[in-house]
């Protein structure tokens, strides 16, 4: 009987342990930011992209309205498009609109954040801050967890140990 509570014991606390790591999500009023990412870049690239997903569950619309990072000299927001064949990429004016009830994805191949400047390349694993501004819910620091180069959107298994501080 006492091995089977020392065993309960030592499951509970591992089971509470690990629960941390599964989310990698952040939170400003009534925004939720979840999984920040980016992909690795080449030794002397001039820009790193940024990935995230938006979710507004307030009551009134809010706008991601700027972002900084210690990382780079500054970062946009961009979209992709394809006209006629023509892959182009702009700056978004005015920055994004999260509708009420919205969830607004920012990914490759569609908007997402652009890193100027690179202060260094950015390596599978590791992880750097930014600051995201809305015009409601204010600003929040986030982790963006970088990805290997070739990385798509992560699945909700590979979030695993994205909201660990690193040891």
């Amino acid at each position: 009987m006492t091995s089977l509570r020392a065993l309960s014991a030592a499951f509970l606390a591992l089971a509470v342990s690990i629960s941390p790591a599964v989310g990698h999500d952040f939170q400003t009023g009534s925004i939720t930011i979840d999984h920040p990412w980016s992909r690795a870049t080449p030794p002397i690239a001039p820009v790193a992209g940024g990935y995230l997903t938006l979710t507004n569950n307030g009551g009134m619309a809010d706008r991601l309205v700027s972002i900084s990072s210690p990382l780079s000299e500054r970062a946009e927001i961009h979209e992709s498009t394809v006209s006629n064949g023509v892959a182009s990429m702009r700056p978004v004016q005015n920055g994004v609109e999260i509708e009420v009830g919205e969830t607004v994805e920012l990914q490759p191949g569609g908007m997402h954040i652009m890193f100027m400047k690179p202060s260094r390349p950015l390596k599978e694993g590791e992880r750097f801050a930014a600051k995201l501004t809305f015009e409601q819910a204010g600003t929040v620091e986030v982790e963006f967890v970088v990805q290997g180069m070739g990385a798509g959107p992560a699945t909700t298994s590979e979030h695993d140990g994205h909201g660990e501080p690193e040891q």
